[in-house]
């Protein structure tokens, strides 16, 4: 569900004509998976994610989904013009 989220926002957000964006899936040490999506829209960082007690609207809460699924996510910017989405999920042993 993080890869997906992460994905459409990419998708929708991140987009730029002719361009896509790059998913990374690694293991770091000691068991933490990491996910990462790269756009080229680094002028266009995510915004905070809604809380559960914001107005019902139809899209908006997929970074909530991430933030409540995931260990930690986060934004990194760079090289210009993109920008990287993370999050790592803890893997039990």
């Amino acid at each position: 569900m993080i890869v997906a989220e992460l994905a459409a926002n990419a998708a929708v957000h991140g987009r730029v004509q002719g361009r896509s964006f790059r998913l990374a899936l690694s293991l770091v040490e000691p068991a933490t998976l990491r996910i990462e999506v790269t756009d080229t829209r680094g002028d266009h960082l995510p915004m905070q994610a809604r809380s559960a007690g914001d107005e019902p609207a139809e899209s908006g809460y997929g970074l909530l989904l991430v933030e409540e699924l995931a260990d930690r996510w986060g934004v990194r910017e760079g090289p210009a013009p993109c920008k990287t989405v993370w999050a790592e999920l803890d893997l039990g042993q």
